[in-house]
C-alpha cells in the first residue's frame, strides 16, 4: 500500500504531512512516526502530522515528535497545514481548537488563551510561574507558560552561548514536569524584539518552535520587558507575537511546502 505525503516547513521546523481528510489512513503510532522521521532511513522530520476529519472543526490535526510521541500542539505545523489548506479554517488538536487565516503575509493562528497556573502547565509542585525559584547550572529564574503545549522560559544575556544541547534534556526530563517540558532560552533585545533558541519535547534543538515563541514572548510581556506584540527571532527566522486585551495569543509567520512524494506502507509500519 502506498500512502502520499506532503514535506512542508515553517522556518525551518519541518513535517511530513499525512491527509487523511477524504481518504483514511492506516493506524498511525509511535513506530510509524519513528520510522518515517528518520533522516537517513526514512523521510526525515522533525514532527509527523496527520491530518483526519473532525466532528467539532473543519478538520482535526494530530501531531508526533520524531522520538514518536504524541503532543498537543505546533505553531510551525498549524500554520504549514492552514496554507496547504488555502482558506480560513478551524482547526481541531489535542491543545483545543486553532483558527487560521492564510494571507499574502504568511499565516496568522490563533492560538488561545496562555495557562499559568503551576497545574495547568504542569508542575509537580505549587509555585509561582513567572518567576520559578529553581535552577539549572546557570539557567535560573525561569516563568512557565502552557500554550497548547508546555514551556518553561530562561532569559539570559545572550541565548546563543547556553549550552542547550546539554542542559535541554535535563531540563525536558526532570521531575518537576511531569508530562516533560520544552525549553527556551531567550534574549530580550528592546521593547520589541526577542532572540530565541529553543530544546523542543521529543524533538530536540529545532531551528523554529511557533508555540515556544508565543510561550517566550507572553513570559517576556508578563515579565514588563516588552510591549504586547513583539517579532521572535529563531534559528530558522522571524515570527510575529501579539499577545491582545482579549487574551488571546495571535502567532503571524510563513510556511512552505518542500515537496510531495509516497512511500510504501508495510516498510515502515
Amino acid at each position: 500500500m502506498r500512502v502520499p505525503f506532503i514535506k512542508m516547513h515553517g522556518l525551518g521546523n519541518d513535517f511530513v504531512v499525512l491527509d487523511g481528510r477524504s481518504e483514511p489512513l492506516p493506524p498511525v503510532g509511535a513506530t510509524v512516526a519513528r520510522a518515517l522521521a528518520d533522516r537517513r532511513t526514512g523521510i526525515g522530520c522533525d514532527q509527523l502530522i496527520v491530518l483526519e476529519p473532525s466532528d467539532v472543526a473543519d478538520f482535526r490535526m494530530r501531531i508526533r515528535n520524531s522520538d514518536g510521541g504524541e503532543v498537543e500542539a505546533c505553531g510551525n505545523a498549524t500554520r504549514a497545514v492552514a496554507l496547504l489548506h488555502g482558506r480560513p479554517a478551524r482547526i481541531e488538536t489535542a491543545g483545543g481548537i486553532l483558527e487560521v487565516r492564510p494571507d499574502e503575509g504568511g499565516v496568522s493562528v490563533d492560538m488561545g488563551e496562555p495557562r499559568f497556573e503551576w497545574d495547568a502547565i504542569p508542575l509537580s509542585d505549587a509555585m509561582d510561574t513567572l518567576d520559578m525559584p529553581v535552577a539549572w547550572d546557570d539557567l535560573e529564574r525561569p516563568s512557565a507558560v502552557n500554550v497548547g503545549n508546555p514551556h518553561v522560559v530562561f532569559f539570559v544575556r545572550d541565548c546563543d552561548q547556553v549550552p542547550l544541547q546539554r542542559l535541554g534534556p535535563a531540563i525536558e526530563t526532570d521531575p518537576l514536569f511531569p508530562e516533560g517540558v520544552n525549553v527556551n532560552v531567550a534574549t530580550v533585545e528592546n521593547r520589541r524584539d526577542i532572540r530565541l533558541r529553543v530544546w523542543e519535547r521529543g524533538a530536540g534543538l529545532t531551528r523554529a518552535c511557533g508555540t515556544g515563541a508565543c510561550a517566550t514572548a507572553v513570559a517576556a510581556m508578563r515579565r514588563k520587558l516588552v510591549d504586547r506584540e513583539v517579532t521572535v527571532t529563531l534559528p530558522g527566522g522571524k515570527l510575529l507575537i501579539g499577545w491582545g486585551e482579549d487574551n488571546r495569543v495571535i502567532m503571524t509567520g510563513p510556511a512552505s511546502e518542500s515537496f510531495r512524494g509516497s512511500f510504501d506502507w508495510g516498510e515502515y509500519a
